[in-house]
């Protein structure tokens, strides 16, 4: 997509806002990072759905969902029966926050063309999208160097 172009863009609820501004980071995302560093964070093995949903506030069936996909990919460790719950599945400072938006938000792209399947005419040429690339390089390695220990660093534990 190129300036100067008169295109009406749909608005995509999985990338914006109701509003339709940009998020970087998806609800489910935000709630995986919560529930990481308070996992991280605890002094106990492991903590149980219950305790997250309380000591977090994030809905129940949601959280659930969550931990069960963090689970699948290996991020998480889950351990039934008595005194079960969730741990890290590895070390807190080597889970990035990429890997949990890669998980829940799928490639990380900020220079995505707005037709998506019509590619403009003007793309090799453009300098709006030259620049994106650029911004998007820079996004993606500071993402990149974030890991869930660093966060817990600068959260509260009740998050």
């Amino acid at each position: 997509m190129c300036p100067g172009q008169d295109v009406k863009l749909p608005i995509r609820f999985n990338s914006t806002t109701k509003k339709g501004r940009m998020k970087l980071i998806t609800r489910d995302t935000d709630y995986a990072l919560r529930a990481l560093c308070f996992s991280a964070k605890s002094k106990a093995k492991t903590v149980s759905a219950a305790e997250l949903t309380r000591e977090l506030s994030i809905p129940r069936p949601f959280l659930r969902k969550i931990l069960q996909i963090l689970n699948r990919k290996g991020i998480l460790r889950s351990l039934k029966g008595r005194g079960g719950g969730f741990s890290l599945a590895r070390s807190a400072k080597n889970i990035f926050l990429t890997d949990i938006m890669r998980i829940f938000q799928g490639k990380l792209k900020l220079n995505e063309c707005f037709l998506n399947k019509h590619i403009c005419p003007h793309r090799p040429k453009c300098p709006l999208r030259k620049k994106i690339i650029r911004v998007e390089s820079y996004v993606l390695k500071e993402l990149s160097s974030i890991s869930i220990a660093s966060l817990c660093k600068e959260v509260k534990i009740g998050l």
